[in-house]
Formats: structure tokens, sequence, C-alpha cells
């Protein structure tokens, strides 16, 4: 009875940004009512820019072991029922519903069976069009009112050219800031404050962060598998290992990458951010100085600087001897044992103080948002205002490295999808 009271149901949708929230509300509206009328807005010339820039143009397009754990914000609890009504087995029956195949890797990171990010775009956009959904590209959405009368009330929306009328519902699914060469902007949130939401505010994540170290170019290009420790005014807060890269701004790398998202979300809160970094995470402190030692010995006349850099990259060493105030000339035997402490203490514990990130042009991500606690986690829908929805990005939900972002963007998006048909 329900189902067909929605088939009866007309509607006009507006959908506001053409990303993978976005695209799947379409989807999932028009496959449930063919009847409703549904516009999908983009200020790009293409859907989807930021499926098409993920996983390096592979397309990290989902994972296939998604948890609460892998989302931060205000109340990552928010993704639960997202989570689990569109979990990893929806998608793929989704994705297959669109001629899209699949590859899971053994890290769980799902990719498209093509290897091409541009199969993917193209796939929706042929399902977008077969179901009749008018996608207006290179269109900035500016500003969306909602008007009042005795009979009914109706959004419009503006682009700087051209008002939309007569709209029951809108969807806000346009992102934040990341990735502003693509376009990304922060418009969602000013929609949101009209509405009478607030949001958290915003910071780059999944993005590389800037030190206070002086030598940052003397170590560009320096790239090495560590143990990355986090400390927030001083305490422990997490350990990574992965790939770190040293560049000419600080650092970079997989492990810096994951680690950035809870640096950037207290650099913002203005708290005291370092990292610390083991070079040689397999071998225990005392263990590696003795090794330095036992090296020490075996050649004694040849420089410190010389021997050290078969263990380490030969831009680290003079920066290393320079650290624990070695002169470069130093011949072997004339390091003492508490000089080679301080060395295997300072590959043990490379400190650095974080002082800015890359900011939101090179962030693979945005956190921060309208806060969720405004939002029906079910539905998605406004709770200051009824008939306006949230999805994806602009939302106050920002998820680790590995497709987690775009998982939930696509279940938010299908929630959202199957809400706007409710009265």
């Amino acid at each position: 009875m329900a189902y067909s009271i929605l088939l009866r149901y007309n509607l006009k949708i507006a959908i506001i940004g053409a990303g993978a929230a976005g695209i799947i509300a379409a989807i999932t509206a028009k496959r449930l009512n063919k009847n409703i009328e549904v516009d999908l807005f983009d200020a790009n010339k293409g859907i989807g820019k930021k499926i098409l820039a993920s996983g390096n143009g592979r397309c990290n397009i989902s994972n296939s072991d998604v948890r609460v754990k892998n989302y931060l914000g205000e109340n990552p609890d928010f993704t639960s029922y997202a989570l689990k009504e569109f979990d990893f087995k929806a998608f793929e029956k989704f994705c297959k519903s669109i001629g899209l195949l699949l590859d899971i890797k053994e890290t769980n990171k799902v990719y498209p069976l093509s290897n091409e990010a541009k199969s993917v775009t193209r796939l929706l956009e042929l399902t977008l069009d077969s179901l009749d959904v008018k996608v207006y590209l290179d269109s900035l959405i500016q500003d969306i009112n909602k008007v009042s009368t005795k009979e009914n009330e109706k959004f419009s929306i503006k682009t700087s050219d051209k008002e939309y009328t007569q709209y029951d519902k809108v969807l806000i699914s346009n992102g934040l800031a990341a990735a502003p060469q693509l376009n990304a902007n922060e418009s969602g949130l000013d929609f949101a404050s009209k509405f009478g939401h607030s949001f958290n505010p915003t910071y780059p994540s999944l993005v590389g962060l800037h030190t206070d170290a002086i030598y940052h170019s003397r170590l560009q290009g320096v790239k090495k598998e560590c143990n990355v420790s986090l400390f927030i005014n001083g305490q422990l807060e997490q350990e990574i290992l992965g790939d770190v890269l040293f560049t000419k701004y600080g650092v970079s790398g997989f492990a810096i990458l994951d680690i950035s998202q809870i640096a950037a979300y207290n650099l913002s809160l203005y708290q005291d951010v370092k990292i610390a970094i083991n070079f040689f995470p397999k071998l225990h402190r005392n263990d590696l100085s003795d090794q330095i030692q036992s090296l020490f010995k075996t050649a004694p006349k040849q420089k410190a600087l010389d021997i050290l850099t078969g263990m380490v990259s030969n831009k680290i060493a003079p920066v290393l001897l320079e650290i624990c105030k070695i002169d470069i000339e130093t011949k072997a035997e004339q390091v003492n044992a508490k000089q080679i402490k301080a060395i295997s203490y300072q590959l043990n514990q490379w400190k650095e103080k974080i002082t800015d990130t890359q900011g939101f042009g090179h962030a693979e991500a945005s956190g921060g948002g309208v806060r969720t606690d405004e939002v029906d986690n079910k539905t998605y829908e406004s709770k200051k205002c009824k008939g306006l929805y949230f999805a994806g990005e602009v939302l106050d939900i920002v998820g680790n490295r590995g497709g987690f972002n775009l998982q939930f963007a696509w279940a938010s998006g299908y929630l959202a999808g199957k809400a706007l048909l409710r009265k």
C-alpha cells in the first residue's frame, strides 16, 4: 500500500551536487518512481569529478570492510544506520545494476574491474540518462529559497543567470572545500545556515603536513616505511605504520595522510600537535644503538657520516649528525657512547612540530560540516527545515583513506534518495 502511494505521488526534486551522493540519490528516487521530476545540478562540466580523482585516477570507489570506526566527526555513530542499510553488498548490487563490475583487493579497497575511473562516471551518466534525470552542468548554485503559501511550500534555486522554481524537495550534496580545482566550495554550509543549521569548522583531511623543521629542502624526496606517532598536547593519540615522504614543506606519504585527519582536526582547535617518526620500527632503540656501535668499531677510521649512509639516506645522514651536534668530518672512532645513543634516539624518535596542512587544494577530503544532530540519520532530512536534505561530505563526517568517504557518500545518498519520495 505504501509503495503504491509513492507511485501516485508526483514530486519535483532538485539535487545540488553531482558527486557520488547526489548521483545515487537521483538514481534511487527515479527508480522508485519514474513519474517524479529530478533535476541534478553541478558546477563542473561533467559529473563525478571527485570520483574521477579518487585512487589516483583508478577510482578507489569503496571498501569491502566498512565500519563506524573508519569515520571521524562530532558523532561518528551517525553513520551506523546508513552503513547497515546500504552496506558493501548493497553497493555491489547497485554497481551490477548499472553494469559496473568491481575488483576487490586483499586490502579491502575496491576498484572498478576496468581499472579506470572514467568507466564509472560513464555508466552513471548512462543510467541517469535512461531514467530521464535532467542534469544541469556548469551550473553553480548561488542561492536557495523556500516560499510558503496557504496551499504549499516550494523551493527555488538560483544560478548566476537563471532561477529554477517549484521544487518540493531539495538535497544538498555538493561537498565541501577539498579540491577547489574541481570547483569544490562550501556553499552548502551557506545554504544550511540560511535554513537554521549550524556547522562545525571545516579542515583539510587526508593531506600533507607542514612542520617547523629548518631542514625541509635538504630532505626533500626521502621516502621510507616508518612508524609515525601523533602527539596532541604531549599525549600520544595515534600510531601508524606506513610510508613517510619528506617534502619541501614538511612530510607526506600514506602514513602522514592517515595521521593527518586527527592532526588537522586538532590544529583547527589550536592544539599543540607533534609527530615522532621511527625510521627503524622493527628494531628496539638499544638494538639499534648496538648495531651503530658495531659498525663504527668495524671501520673506526671512516667518517661516521659515510657509515651512516649505509643505514639511512645520504640526505638524512648529515642532518642527523647536525641535530646530534656531531661534526660531519668526525671519524667513527671519535664518536662516543653518549653520542651513539643520541643518534639511535633521533632515528627512533625524529620529532617535528606540525604547524599547518597543505590546505584544501591538496586534501583528499574535508572534515567538519553540517552538524549531524540536526539531520535525521535514517532519512537525511533536515530537522530544521521540512523538505531539505543533506548527504555526503557536506555533513560533519569524514572517512579514513581507502574508499571510506565514497562509501559514506553512496550510503547517505541512497537513503536520501529513498526519503525524498516521502510526503
